[in-house]
């Protein structure tokens, strides 16, 4: 199973990004797909997952401006960010595991056991 990332970069404050993540060897069903982002010197956080049947759940501070979604024919989970600010400045990871997203554990300091994750992509925003 491999995660592959693109998209990112640097944009100013009340921009748009959109993150991808491509699937290559994933195969399993039930399964939730998540983004994490952790920016120096703070913890890993949770900002969205999908679940296999679509539902969705975001972290409280990018409620409204970011969407997650998935493409299941291009095997391809995507974030959608929008009115960027700039403490959302991070390296953002995808990442998946066969289980159900409410078997997943992620505690609020970003500790989790999604078993596969992608390689990071930096997102920067200016002020």
């Amino acid at each position: 199973v491999q995660l592959v990332q693109s998209g990112g970069g640097s944009v100013q404050a009340g921009g748009s990004l959109r993150l991808s993540c491509a699937e290559f060897g994933y195969t399993y069903s039930p399964y939730c797909m998540g983004w994490f982002r952790q920016a120096p010197g703070k913890e890993r956080e949770e900002v969205a997952r999908i679940e296999s049947d679509g539902s969705t759940r975001y972290g409280d501070s990018v409620k409204g401006r970011f969407t997650i979604s998935k493409d299941i024919p291009k095997n391809t989970v995507y974030l959608q960010m929008n009115s960027l600010k700039p403490e959302d400045t991070a390296m953002y990871y995808c990442a998946a595991d066969p289980r159900r997203c409410e078997e997943v554990v992620v505690t609020a300091g970003g500790v989790t056991d999604f078993n596969y994750w992608g390689q990071g992509t930096q997102v920067t925003v200016s002020s």
